[in-house]
């Protein structure tokens, strides 16, 4: 299977990448972007299999992000990872094509909760 994390963080990214890795196949890929409008072209022109998004970048937002993939595939697996956890966020999140919210800081065992609830592991 193919990640494609979204963050503007480094950091952020990279405790995401560090809880999928607990949770994966050592074949698997992760792929990173560093805001919306780089997640949209590299799931584009990569497939990922699930996208992780954050909700608050430059360029273009996690909101915008998630429509546009959406838009693009509507089979699109997205799952928001953010400290905006204001119920209006959620709901547009969700709304707008995003399968599942995991609050920051990530935590290993929410993120296998969430992909097993999904049946993506």
């Amino acid at each position: 299977m193919k990640y494609l994390v979204t963050d503007d963080s480094k950091m952020a990214r990279k405790m995401i990448i560090k809880s999928i890795q607990d949770i994966i196949n050592e074949e698997d890929e992760i792929i990173q972007a560093t805001n919306g409008e780089e997640a949209l072209n590299m799931y584009k022109e990569q497939s990922p299999d699930i996208c992780f998004m954050d909700l608050t970048m430059p360029v273009m937002d996690g909101f915008e992000a998630t429509l546009a993939i959406t838009s693009f595939d509507e089979n699109a697996k997205i799952i928001i990872v953010s400290a905006d956890i204001q119920e209006g966020s959620m709901k547009k999140a969700k709304e707008n094509g995003a399968l599942g919210f995991i609050k920051k800081p990530i935590n290993p065992d929410n993120l296998k909760n969430m992909l097993t609830k999904l049946g993506l592991i």
